[in-house]
């Protein structure tokens, strides 16, 4: 599967795609004490972006990934998920995933994408928002009806009144989740060490397993 950066193109209609942000300083990071932007800071040997990267791409579902633009002066959140759906216009539908969220799991993306198609059939105007334990967490889907509202999105407060619009009119569907990683996104050094941790248990188990 090819990935999209920055640029337009032809995306398959059939699933939604995946819109990872990662366009952000990251300021909240590097107020606490962290070196670098939080998406470039290093995870047992890769930048936490790519492990995301990576779950989106064992997923198989459509990527597109919204990086920085210095010709931009605002890269809010909202910038990055109109620009991230400008750049995948023949989409079905949009999952927006921020790019610190390590822990996510392919198969929690496919669930979303196909109770994202489904709920699209008796409401056109859905929108999906996974839940860990009452916390709301991401990806967030929309279907394609919301596109020009997406592409008008600015600021930082990203597609937040649009889920609020959905809510209003009855088309928000909470769709509760185990996947802890959905909602373990990374804001400061210590978060990292945390899913640092998290990582290293889970390699463990892996190995005694297979031992």
């Amino acid at each position: 599967m090819k990935e999209q950066k920055n640029q337009a193109g032809h995306i398959p209609i059939e699933r939604p795609t995946v819109v990872v942000l990662a366009a952000g300083k990251g300021r909240r990071f590097q107020q606490a004490g962290g070196t670098s932007s939080k998406l470039h800071a290093q995870l047992l040997g890769r930048r936490v972006l790519d492990w995301t990267l990576k779950a989106v791409r064992e997923s198989g579902l459509p990527l597109v990934c919204v990086e920085p633009d210095p010709e931009r002066v605002s890269d809010g959140m909202g910038d990055s998920i109109a620009r991230g759906v400008a750049m995948s216009e023949m989409a079905a539908g949009w999952l927006i995933l921020p790019g610190d969220l390590p822990l996510i799991q392919p198969a929690t993306l496919q669930y979303v994408a196909q109770q994202l198609a489904h709920h699209s059939v008796h409401t056109a105007h859905a929108v999906i928002r996974t839940v860990v334990e009452a916390t709301p967490g991401h990806p967030v889907g929309f279907t394609r009806t919301w596109r020009s509202q997406l592409l008008q999105l600015q600021g930082e407060q990203g597609a937040a009144s649009l889920v609020q619009q959905a809510k209003t009119m009855r088309s928000f569907v909470a769709l509760s989740v185990s996947d802890t990683g959905c909602a373990l996104d990374i804001d400061t050094p210590q978060q990292l060490k945390n899913v640092e941790k998290m990582l290293l248990n889970q390699v463990d188990m892996k190995a005694t397993a297979h031992s």
